[in-house]
């Protein structure tokens, strides 16, 4: 690889960097794998758990107290590769530098994978080897699959008891889709875990159980069993990179020998095309098999320089515009990703640099303001730690602190390079409480407070309720709403009392209809008028709403269309049964009347929404509410009493699988039926079962159930049956 890209004042070449991350389910031990990776590449002298609250990247007090991950974290570290002595090491003796960035598994908080998937090269997905694919391990690879980010497998807890390798192999193969390439499969598990074979060179590594905490390993000849398990693996991967790289497959073909420099060059290849995706096994948390997998990192996930050039438009006409390659000589160009307020350095710009390079003092423009900004300070972030940087080159990731009119999204360019890039995409809040200060000297701080966190979280929305005067609060479950009033607590100094959760709903249609509106008012400076008519027709489940023009002869002038489409739109944010958004509907502006003297903008807006409002009321509407995808783990002698509380809560029974005397139920149920329901599963099962739920799709509700949430609204009065 040429160095022209590279700047010489940068510390590590282009080719010698990965920006990676960690995504997982919730509890398959992302943390934990983090955290040994900082050990064993000297960022940490000691190794702090996750049931301590002390591992580096939860740095947060809510982390851990909860034992979970709630915001992603940005760690950097080099790393050199083992010695092995069969094959010569690309990066022998030089240090690669590694970005990480550690996301949160628990649904609540997809939003921090969503938008570290966006800027990441590459990830190390990490599964449990009992439970195998969770349902947040696969909208993890969703994600990933959206963003084309190349993948290595981290099969974790192999030293738990019913922990399967090759079971966890089929379930990537059979849930995900994808074709699992195994290079570095357990000797061992459970308590008879004691390293990995190392397929492509023949060896096993096998790590000590000393006081060094894994860091010492040796590189061993196979055992005869050992032996026979590597060349039917071995047998597999040539057979797969001859039929997914072609330089393996032309040798493979010529009956040329395959050396392991091909192999890893090959199998590099393919995971970087999403063809295939290298699988490690071992144990985070009993120290065995990390080194291996940071080689792996190094040897299949991309440098900046492998990846394909980033892509915008041109703010001004709306144009696709390529990057030019990653390349510190080009002009500067970034993603701001996300946002973070620290209380010592204020508000906290985390982007990804995709081209040129930015120092401090440099004018950066942001096209969806149209202004420019001065860059104040650029810091490099080790977790809760900042380290001032001068300059930041391109492919890294870094913080900038002092910019005030940057959100989540925003592209920050050179001034003489307008381009805007695609921002991450984030799931609507599905559930909304009412907050208010426990004191009136409280108010302001609180709406500061608020306004900062929706700052950072683009799944955390703030409301005032125009009928009540209440601030209300939406977010992706229970437990994200209650970390944002803990930090409204500790960070802002605001105690609030909050109301009991709601729901989220939306509304939707069953039928065709039509819909004529029309709008006229003396005014004293004379008329109004216009008239619109439309039709609207169900759309498909989860497809959105869709406007069209069909318009013909020109009984709508077309300088009117765009206002005659703006209340369309409005009208779909207020539905005409309880006033709910309003989707999955098919909106055709068919054609209106118009005055050439009379008629103006607002006019065309107020009748479009008079049409869509006789329009709505005549397509049979209807409320929808969330439906989660749940999953439930639980010992088999309580599998009978679960299935029936999922019952009763008008749950739909999918999946049951058993492994190691648990029994995995997958259901598709209500969130208006889920709240406490953590409690109830306790409560059935001595504390042994645990479930995890995510947002999946709106369903219709239930007649009775749409009387109930009118009732409560005050739309209607409750029926003797009701009372």
């Amino acid at each position: 690889m040429s160095d022209t890209r590279n700047n010489p004042n940068r510390p590590f070449p282009l080719e010698r960097t990965r920006n990676i991350g960690i995504a997982a389910h919730i509890d398959a031990g992302k943390t934990t794998l983090t955290e040994r990776i900082l050990f064993y590449t000297g960022m940490i002298h000691r190794i702090g758990e996750v049931h301590d609250g002390a591992t580096t990247t939860d740095h947060m007090e809510q982390e851990r107290e909860r034992g979970i991950t709630i915001t992603s974290a940005a760690v950097t570290c080099n790393w050199k590769q083992l010695p092995q002595e069969k094959t010569t090491k690309l990066y022998e003796g030089e240090d690669v530098r590694i970005n990480i960035i550690d996301t949160p598994g628990h649904v609540d908080f997809t939003a921090e994978v969503e938008r570290s998937l966006r800027v990441l090269d590459g990830a190390v997905v990490v599964f449990c080897g009992v439970a195998g694919v969770q349902p947040q391990s696969e909208t993890v690879w969703r994600q990933a699959t959206k963003y084309e980010v190349p993948r290595i497998i981290f099969v974790n807890k192999m030293d738990r008891v019913g922990a399967d390798f090759n079971a966890v192999v089929e379930d990537v193969t059979t849930k995900l889709h994808t074709t699992p390439v195994p290079v570095l499969i357990p000797i061992g598990a459970e308590d008879d875990l004691c390293g990995q074979i190392d397929v492509i060179n023949e060896t096993a590594i096998i790590y000590s159980d000393d006081d060094l905490q894994g860091s010492t390993y040796e590189i061993k000849e196979l055992t005869e069993q050992q032996a026979e398990i590597c060349a039917e693996a071995k047998e597999v991967l040539i057979s797969l990179l001859a039929d997914h790289d072609e330089a393996v497959g032309e040798k493979f073909l010529m009956e040329e020998p395959l050396t392991a420099e091909d192999l890893k060059a090959g199998l590099r290849r393919a995971t970087i095309a999403n063809k295939l995706v290298p699988m490690a096994g071992g144990s985070a948390f009993k120290n065995k098999g990390i080194q291996a997998v940071l080689d792996a990192v190094l040897d299949y996930l991309p440098a900046p320089t492998d990846i394909a050039s980033a892509e915008g438009q041109d703010p001004k006409n709306e144009e696709s515009v390529v990057i030019a390659e990653t390349d510190d000589t080009k002009q500067f160009c970034s993603l701001a990703f996300k946002l973070w307020n620290d209380k010592f350095v204020g508000k906290l710009v985390f982007f990804r640099v995709y081209s040129g390079t930015v120092s401090k003092g440099d004018m950066v423009l942001n096209p969806r303001t149209g202004k420019k900004e001065r860059i104040g300070r650029l810091i490099q972030v080790q977790a809760d730690a900042q380290e001032d940087i001068d300059t930041c080159y391109a492919g890294d990731i870094a913080a900038i602190a002092g910019l005030k009119q940057v959100t989540t999204g925003d592209t920050l360019c050179d001034p003489k390079f307008a381009i805007q890039l695609e921002p991450p995409t984030f799931p609507e809040p599905v559930i909304s409480i009412a907050v208010e200060p426990k004191t009136k000297a409280d108010q302001d701080k609180m709406a500061i407070g608020l306004e900062r966190l929706s700052d950072e979280d683009p799944t955390f929305v703030v409301s005032i309720d125009e009928e009540t005067g209440q601030t209300i609060i939406a977010g992706m479950g229970e437990l994200h709403l209650e970390v944002i009033v803990d930090r409204l607590s500790r960070e802002f100094n605001v105690v609030a009392n909050t109301g009991k959760p709601q729901i989220s709903y939306r509304e939707s249609i069953k039928a065709d209809a039509k819909g004529e509106g029309t709008f006229e008012r003396q005014t004293p400076n004379g008329r109004s008028f216009a008239g619109v008519t439309l039709e609207v027709t169900p759309n498909e489940k989860g497809a959105g709403n869709e406007v069209t023009n069909a318009v013909t002869g020109g009984s709508i002038p077309k300088e009117f269309i765009s206002h005659v489409i703006g209340g369309v739109e409005d009208s779909l944010t207020n539905g005409v049964v309880a006033g709910f958004p309003v989707v999955d509907t098919k909106v055709t502006v068919t054609g209106g009347t118009y005055d050439e003297q009379d008629s103006d903008e607002n006019s065309f807006k107020v009748a479009a929404i008079f049409a869509m409002k006789q329009a709505l009321e005549g397509a049979t509407p209807t409320i929808l509410e969330p439906i989660m995808d749940v999953e439930v783990a639980t010992p088999e002698e309580n599998q009978g009493d679960i299935m029936s509380d999922l019952n009763r809560r008008r749950g739909q029974i999918g999946n049951m699988e058993t492994k190691a005397g648990f029994c995995t139920l997958s259901a598709k149920v209500p969130l208006a039926e889920m709240f406490g329901y953590m409690t109830d599963l306790r409560t059935v099962s001595s504390g042994r079962a645990s479930f995890t739920m995510e947002p999946t799709l709106f369903e219709a509700v239930p007649t009775n159930v749409e009387l109930s949430i009118k009732e409560a609204m005050g739309l209607i009065l409750p029926t003797p049956a009701m009372a």
